[in-house]
């Protein structure tokens, strides 16, 4: 992971969080391949211990580390299984992070409608909750890094600048989002550069090291991503000779550690000092080192560039000079696709609203009016794709028992109460991957993934929270009880079949005194 992106854990802390934030340590400090080695012995252990929460952040920490050494397709395989447990928790906030951080992934992969469009999607999510606890601001940071991948600084910087805000001041948490803003202005400011724009540069360099100069000298002497920005913006700045002594202190230590992402900034920062000093062909080697470890071609174009205005120092005339305009031509074409990126970001993102839009107009088309939960419509959508889970699917079918006089005696308006009070006990029963719909009437189902023994027991447990329900709350005298019927999905059943067995089983269950469940 970029050693700046904010170490804060999307999980709800789970009982062996120390465990896990031993892997966002490492990646913070760059050691990712410890990270790595790490997050591997533990997943298995706290997968053991049954502690979900701490292995998703395990997990987390392993998609970060993945990045920052450039190994993006196993990063985008993690981020999968990442984004599929955050759906199956309902967790929203952890769903839009994720997605911003596969949007990143994509987008260096050279994916770029795929990834603008996660992108989209997760500041879509983001927009629709509570503002300012950190993991939304931890959301916000991964949606800055996919801004900043995708060359869309404004966005990027918009979105770094509010999580710097929403710390407060002295704290860890808002160190670690200046530094990512100070990465991100830096890199905004050199490619402002490639492009002439030198006061707009000199600007964001200014500010970089503003951002990184409290945490240098007083705070953050143990991460040596801040001394590595530091130096890069004090060469920037002009201040030369103070870049030169802190660079030259920094590569051999960072290499040796294996810091490969802090290591080419620090490259970066020397070879700048030493060709402002004359140091030409020591320069052209902190060039080249840097290159080398610049897996992505955005970096790359930014030591390409240096290698380019070196040339044209070292040998002045028309070959290095044709040089020079023709790197400096394919980073105004790479400004202009920049610039187009961001048409395609809003096209994306009101393809997402649409797709919304229709998402939501489907789900009131299979919703139930006086419950909330699904209807017919929906309840024959889960029969049709129902068949390919032979052995892990149950049915539940619900009916209260003698409801007709529960209208007669009580009142219709008692009688939607009931049903209301009903679909919430069955919602409350459900996990994310299970469905509750009401059929019409008195009649409900369940859709339950588990096998026959923990659904018929799922039932037992509705079937009493009902019965030792107050309803004299509801109306003097009521009473309310469930008869169910329960089965699963055999081999070479359809949802059909799977339906009439449910339902033969609660006729059982009626004709067997009610109040009752029938597997």
């Amino acid at each position: 992971m970029p050693a700046n992106r904010l170490p804060i854990p999307l999980w709800p802390f789970g009982p062996y969080q120390a465990l896990s934030l031993q892997v966002h340590e490492l990646t913070v400090h760059g050691r990712n391949s410890e990270a790595l080695a790490l997050a591997d012995r533990l997943e298995h252990v706290v997968d053991l211990l049954g502690d979900t929460r701490s292995v998703g952040m395990i997990r987390q920490g392993r998609l970060y580390a993945l990045i920052s050494l450039g190994r993006l397709h196993e990063a985008l395989e993690e981020g999968e299984r990442l984004l599929q447990m955050h759906r199956t928790s309902g967790a929203r906030t952890g769903e839009a992070k994720i997605l911003a951080d596969t949007a990143e992934i994509l987008i260096k992969l050279g994916l770029l409608d795929e990834g603008l469009h996660r992108l989209a999607n997760a500041t879509r999510l983001l927009e629709s909750i509570p503002r300012g606890n950190v993991r939304y601001i931890s959301a916000m940071s991964s949606v800055s890094e996919a801004a900043r991948a995708a060359e869309l600084y404004e966005l990027a910087d918009e979105v770094s600048a509010f999580a710097v805000e929403s710390f407060t001041p002295g704290t860890d948490q808002r160190a670690a989002a200046e530094l990512q803003r100070a990465e991100l202005l830096l890199e905004w400011g050199l490619r402002l550069e490639h492009i002439g724009l030198t006061e707009e540069a000199n600007v964001r360099f200014a500010k970089s090291v503003d951002l990184v100069r409290y945490w240098v000298q007083n705070h953050f002497h143990d991460a040596p991503l801040a001394t590595v920005l530091y130096a890069l913006g004090l060469v920037k700045i002009g201040a030369v000779e103070q870049a030169l002594t802190l660079a030259d202190s920094l590569v051999v230590p960072l290499r040796d550690n294996g810091h490969e992402h802090e290591a080419r900034l620090a490259h970066l920062a020397y070879g700048i000092a030493l060709r402002c000093t004359g140091r030409l062909r020591e320069a052209r080697r902190e060039f080249l080192a840097a290159d080398e470890l610049a897996p992505l071609s955005p970096q790359r174009l930014i030591f390409q560039y240096e290698l380019a205005l070196l040339a044209a120092a070292e040998q002045p005339g028309d070959s290095t000079g044709a040089l020079l305009n023709a790197v400096r031509a394919h980073a105004r074409h790479l400004w202009r696709l920049r610039l187009e990126r961001r048409s395609m970001l809003q096209q994306a993102r009101r393809r997402v609203d649409l797709e919304a839009t229709r998402a939501s107009a489907d789900r009131d088309a299979a919703q139930d009016a006086l419950t909330g939960l699904g209807n017919r419509r929906q309840f024959d959508r889960q029969l049709d794709q129902i068949g390919d889970s032979a052995g892990s699917a149950v049915l539940l079918l619900v009916d209260i028992d003698r409801f007709k006089g529960i209208n007669d005696h009580f009142s219709h308006i008692v009688g939607d109460r009931v049903l209301r009070e009903i679909a919430a006990i069955l919602r409350a029963h459900c996990r994310p991957e299970d469905v509750a719909v009401r059929l019409g009437g008195d009649e409900f189902a369940l859709f339950l993934r588990t096998d026959l023994p923990a659904a018929a027991r799922i039932g037992e447990r509705i079937r009493d929270v009902v019965t030792a329900r107050d309803w004299n709350q509801v109306a003097f005298g009521l009473r309310v009880t469930l008869s169910i019927g329960v089965a699963a999905l055999g081999n070479g059943m359809d949802g059909r079949q799977l339906y009439d067995l449910a339902d033969r089983n609660l006729y059982v269950a009626k004709r067997s005194g009610r109040d009752r469940v029938a597997a």
